[in-house]
C-alpha cells in the first residue's frame, strides 16, 4: 500500500501519519472547545488543527514541548498548555471515544472477546 499525502514510512516501512487527514478533522473538531475568534487581542491565535498535530508529533516523537517544530506546529508552549487543559477537561477521552466508534463502524471491534495477562511474582524484599 503506497502512503499518501501526509503520511511517510517508518523504520519499519509502515505508514505513519505526520498531520490529521481532514476527514477525521472534521470529526474531532465538534468535541474540542471553541476556538477564539481571530481578531483577538493578544497573542497570535494559533489554530487548534495545528496545536493537535503539535501534540501528536511531540507524543509520537517523544521530542520536548520547546523543541517542536514552530514553523509547522506553533508555539510549544501553547500546544503544551493545551494539551494540559484538554487532558484536565476529558478532550481526549472524548476523541478516544469517537475514534473507537468510527473504527468498529469501518472495520468493527469484537466487544464481546476480551483477554487480560498478568504476571505475579514475589517482591525482593519479601514485601517490606
Amino acid at each position: 500500500m503506497a502512503c499518501v499525502q501526509k503520511k511517510e514510512k517508518d523504520k519499519r516501512g509502515n505508514c505513519t501519519i505526520l498531520k490529521i487527514p481532514d476527514e477525521l478533522w472534521d470529526r474531532i473538531r465538534i468535541i474540542l472547545p471553541k476556538e477564539k475568534p481571530s481578531k483577538t487581542v493578544g497573542r497570535p491565535i494559533i489554530p487548534y488543527r495545528k496545536v493537535l498535530d503539535g501534540i501528536l508529533y511531540v507524543l509520537r516523537t517523544g521530542c520536548q514541548w520547546k523543541m517542536l517544530p514552530a514553523a509547522e506546529y506553533g508555539s510549544g508552549s501553547t500546544c503544551h498548555r493545551r494539551f494540559q487543559q484538554w487532558v484536565e477537561s476529558d478532550i481526549f477521552k472524548e476523541i478516544w471515544v469517537k475514534l473507537l466508534q468510527i473504527y468498529d463502524g469501518l472495520i468493527g471491534i469484537k466487544w464481546t472477546w476480551q483477554s487480560i495477562d498478568s504476571t505475579s511474582i514475589k517482591s525482593p524484599l519479601g514485601g517490606r
